[in-house]
């Protein structure tokens, strides 16, 4: 831990599987709570329903959600506009969703640094299992593979407010891959998207990557976790 960074507490959540529009609500009562200075670092890990997320980047532009909103229903997919940064996404049972809410303030007010330092705690925690990933350059989110076959394994797409974060991560573990089909994962069509079971051939404990993210991101964020 550098001499600048603060041993801060972070409360870390497990809320099991939650409709997005409850945790969008649940993001917004406990942004302002922290800004308020009412509460700790927050960070919550959950999975959701099947759902599909634009980013501001979509917001008169779906050209990258490849289904009608009529079909996505029809096959139980929501979709929601996100106030996140990012293009179109999809969240779903087997993948792990991280919600940070925390202050970068005073000393990690770096929108650039906050995303790479994401990056890093998805890159560490699943390096504990056995998987090397990686960043590209000019995208965000961690990626595995050679250079010319690269797969994304994790989304990022962020929120930023008088400094304290929303929205965050999204990890796959065991997600149904096939359900990327419906958009064009991030904006990116010539890239593929993966999991961690995919990659590890077996199957994952969501509970067990939950824990290795949450250890990763205190470590790589100067925090002590409780629960």
């Amino acid at each position: 831990m550098r001499a600048t960074e603060r041993r801060e507490p972070l409360a870390v959540r497990n809320l099991g599987t939650i409709d997005y529009q409850s945790a969008l609500d649940l993001q917004g009562e406990l942004v302002e709570q922290r800004k308020r200075g009412d509460i700790a670092d927050q960070l919550l890990l959950l999975e959701h329903p099947d759902v599909i997320t634009l980013g501001v980047k979509n917001r008169s532009d779906r050209t990258h959600v490849l289904e009608t909103d009529e079909s996505l229903a029809a096959k139980g997919i929501a979709l929601f506009e996100t106030g996140r940064g990012g293009d179109v996404t999809y969240h779903g049972p087997g993948q792990l969703v991280g919600y940070p809410i925390i202050d970068l303030k005073p000393d990690r007010c770096d929108v650039h640094r906050y995303v790479r330092d994401l990056e890093e705690v998805l890159i560490r925690a699943v390096s504990d299992f056995g998987i090397e990933a990686g960043r590209m350059a000019g995208l965000t989110g961690i990626w595995v593979g050679k250079d010319g076959s690269k797969a994304k394994l994790a989304a990022i797409g962020v929120r930023i407010s008088r400094w304290v974060t929303s929205h965050g991560f999204a990890l796959n573990v065991s997600t149904d891959l096939s359900r990327f089909g419906l958009i064009v994962p991030c904006g990116i069509a010539d890239k593929g998207v993966t999991s961690m079971q995919r990659l590890l051939e077996r199957p994952v404990i969501m509970d067990e990557v939950a824990k290795a993210v949450a250890s990763r991101f205190a470590e790589t964020f100067g925090r002590t976790i409780t629960y």
